[in-house]
């Protein structure tokens, strides 16, 4: 079916007058004369067969009709202009706009900025900590790393990773108030990076719910913080398998139990429908990745990694094939 389209250049007129609400500004924008402006207004016009603007003094007002056409004019040529503008963009150079999910962009994506400065070094990248569904659509941020169910719409979106949440304490705090069974979580502090329904989720695995109600427990805005929190000894937080790794390879924090659960959400890779094929952005989400990937593969289970460290025996997993397996370490 063949489309019938009004003519460009009186479109063209037609979306700066009204923008300008003034002939003689969209001629200086388009660098035409007034009278060649009103020329191609009145042929629109005539072309439509409806009139698209009436006279309010010395200004110009936008009929019913006119206020209908504008905003498919006005996107129309804001898509075209935005399209111009990524074929024009270079492939490996310039900037590139992410937000990404707070605690995800300080304890995994930061550590492994120097993969992809060394890869791309003429890719200047800004990061905003964010988390906020509205950085999506907005047009000055290209990619989103997010958590959540993957219910966006209208977006191109890809499940990055999956998560499995469990505790994490420093290992000073473990040694002075050691945790041998689950019901010594009642002697420290909980610490929540959400409303308490991830520590509900993991207690009821544990079917240990009822240290809700005797816990001291600490809230904080954002699971970055509950972690920094556990990194100074105010608690037990609950790590996870993409934020926590770093941490416990490095010793900072250590897993008292070997019972972990999946988080109700997942990470995605998220931007707008125009953004996937731009050549930056593909450089950036391959590599996310790809470097997931890799870390994938280095990656050792949670419980041995815990077993194969430990030098003497101060924590004692729940189950009791983890407890025979474990003693080979002691």
């Amino acid at each position: 079916m063949t489309r019938r389209l009004p003519p460009l250049n009186p479109l063209r007129a037609f979306e700066a007058t009204a923008r300008h609400g003034s002939l003689s500004k969209a001629a200086a924008e388009l660098h035409v004369t007034h009278g060649a402006v009103s020329h191609q207004i009145k042929a629109l016009e005539q072309s439509l067969g409806v009139k698209l603007f009436e006279r309010i003094g010395s200004r110009l007002k936008l009929t019913p009709h006119g206020a209908e056409l504008l905003p498919a004019v006005s996107g129309a040529f804001e898509g075209i202009a935005a399209a111009a503008a990524r074929l024009t963009r270079p492939a490996s150079s310039g900037a590139l706009v992410v937000s990404c999910v707070p605690a995800l962009l300080s304890l995994w994506l930061i550590p492994r900025l120097g993969s992809f400065t060394a890869r791309y070094p003429d890719i200047r990248l800004k990061l905003l900590a964010s988390n906020d569904a509205r950085d999506i659509r907005q047009p000055d941020i290209d990619v989103c790393v997010h958590y959540g169910d993957g219910s966006w719409s209208d977006c191109w979106i890809r499940k990055w990773s999956g998560l499995e949440l469990f505790p994490v304490i420093s290992p000073t705090l473990a040694n002075n108030r050691p945790i041998r069974s689950i019901r010594d979580l009642a002697d420290h502090v909980l610490l929540h990076g959400d409303d308490g329904r991830e520590w509900h989720t993991w207690l009821a695995a544990a079917d240990a719910l009822d240290l809700e109600r005797v816990c001291r427990r600490h809230q904080f805005n954002d699971a970055r913080l509950s972690i920094e929190a556990a990194l100074h000894g105010h608690g037990v937080a609950l790590g996870d398998t993409m934020t926590a790794s770093r941490l416990l390879a490095m010793g900072q924090l250590i897993v008292p139990f070997g019972l972990s659960v999946p988080a109700v959400d997942d990470f995605y890779v998220i931007c707008r429908n125009e953004m996937r094929s731009t050549p930056i952005v593909q450089l950036f989400v391959d590599w996310l990745f790809a470097e997931k990937a890799e870390a994938d593969g280095r990656a050792e289970p949670v419980a041995t990694r815990l077993s194969t460290r430990r030098k003497r025996p101060m924590l004692q997993l729940v189950a009791k094939s983890e407890e025979q397996s474990n003693d080979q370490f002691d």
